[in-house]
């Protein structure tokens, strides 16, 4: 196994945030993000990413409608990248030990005698087809790609989660996150001091995002949570300049996009 080469200690520099908020989120609806597609199964894993979370707080805005050379593509660089030096938040992790999830099932598919899958839709006339025939059969239309049934995984109402918010952004009281923009009360648990520390082997138990760690952080362990679109981080234990924010110790220097490239 390979030693890594840990460098000496450094002076601590400027803290971009001299202060963060212990934020609360209490699930007033079931949450669902398509983290994990087994099947006809889409599971939603027991965090909320802090890309999410910023768009959510009305930090980061995307164009209502994406033309040109924007379609087809995230633009997490373009929005989040402008608040790399104003605020920040971690993904959210559970308050309690486990998230409390449930299924539910889903079925668009119609009731009419006859229906054809087309793109984006459910026909149910073949008069009113938009779309030609692939094929000589008169049956034979273009399939959608997008799923008519299936189960999903969801976090169950009254779950809760927590984050930290740096900067002095506004945070509203309800936000809306998932794909069916599920409704999310915002508490602000508490004000907490941002302290530098040098560097050093420390360990972490928050959620961090893999994306937006600073490139020269040393990773010594974690746990990988893999899901779209940064895979998540928890039990990092890491070497490098960190952060004390209340009982938290985190990698110094976080920031939207933050560059990190480990190959």
């Amino acid at each position: 196994m390979p030693q890594l080469k840990l460098s000496p200690p450094s002076s601590v520099g400027a803290l971009p945030f001299q202060s963060a908020r212990l934020v609360e989120l209490w699930c007033a609806e079931p949450i669902f993000f398509a983290s994990r597609e087994l099947s006809d199964t889409y599971y939603t894993e027991g965090a909320i990413g802090n890309y999410a979370l910023a768009y959510a707080l009305g930090w980061a805005r995307s164009p209502y409608r994406l033309i040109g050379k924007d379609t087809g593509r995230p633009r997490y660089i373009e929005d989040l990248s402008p608040l790399a030096e104003q605020c920040y938040v971690l993904p959210a992790f559970p308050l309690t030990d486990s998230v409390s999830f449930r299924f539910e099932r889903f079925n668009a598919l119609s009731d009419s005698y006859w229906y054809a899958m087309t793109n984006n839709r459910v026909a149910t006339a073949r008069e009113n087809l938009p779309l030609k025939r692939t094929g000589k059969k008169p049956n034979t239309f273009r399939p959608s790609n997008f799923p008519q049934t299936g189960r999903l995984r969801v976090i169950e109402r009254g779950s809760r989660f927590q984050t930290l918010a740096f900067g002095d952004r506004e945070l509203p009281d309800y936000i809306r996150v998932g794909k069916f923009m599920s409704k999310v009360r915002v508490d602000v648990a508490q004000e907490l001091v941002v302290t530098a520390l040098p560097e050093g082997e420390y360990q972490c138990d928050a959620y961090l995002s893999a994306a937006d760690l600073p490139s020269n952080l040393q990773l010594l362990a974690f746990n990988l949570i893999s899901m779209p679109p940064v895979s998540l981080l928890k039990n990092l234990r890491f070497y490098g300049a960190a952060w004390r924010v209340g009982d938290f110790t985190l990698p110094a220097n976080l920031k939207f996009c933050g560059g990190r490239n480990d190959e």
